[in-house]
């Protein structure tokens, strides 16, 4: 039996027409992509389409070997109170583990201009270190932060979302280590 991963977020999980690195992981790593990803949605759970609300949804009889959820934009553009973040990732976390039996990870975005989204990531980086989950940090990543004004206008479509290029070349190799990472620590 194939093993899968399940892939949490909104926009930037989605990808571009439906495409993102988590298919482009799939082609490439070989593992079955769950994706419950819809543009627009919070990690609190404030509506029927948070993604705790989704988790819910989810069958119990899923057995993914990781959970990778994006710490979403949508939160701090939309102004969520912070303390409610903490409690969706906290929920996000225990429900994975207690309902599915997976590992969770999150990543989150690269750097745009969002002080209560630096907030959240530092939130995420230091819950990850208490509940024992990584994080493919990508708000302090050197290299995808600090490419020029062409390959930002070639590999990003806005400050958040990447284009297929931007999935392929900037985030897939970053995607791929980080799960062979996880990968190694769970065997």
């Amino acid at each position: 039996m194939k093993s899968s991963v399940l892939f949490l977020g909104s926009s930037v999980t989605y990808g571009v027409g439906g495409v993102s690195f988590a298919e482009m992981m799939t082609e490439e790593l070989g593992f079955e992509c769950i994706k419950e990803a819809v543009s627009g949605t919070t990690l609190a759970d404030r509506d029927a389409s948070s993604y705790v609300s989704r988790l819910k949804k989810l069958g119990k009889d899923l057995r993914p070997e990781l959970c990778i959820c994006q710490l979403s934009t949508n939160d701090a553009v939309l102004g969520v109170d912070i303390g409610l973040v903490e409690e969706a990732i906290r929920f996000i976390v225990k429900y994975a583990r207690e309902t599915f039996g997976c590992d969770v990870a999150f990543y989150t975005s690269p750097r745009f201009d969002c002080p209560a989204y630096e907030k959240m990531e530092e939130l995420c980086l230091s819950l990850g270190r208490e509940l024992g989950f990584p994080v493919l940090d990508l708000w302090n990543d050197a290299g995808i932060n600090g490419i020029s004004k062409a390959e930002r206008a070639r590999y990003m479509s806005d400050p958040v979302h990447p284009t297929l290029e931007g999935y392929r070349e900037l985030w897939l190799p970053r995607f791929v280590r980080f799960y062979r990472e996880i990968s190694e620590k769970v065997v």
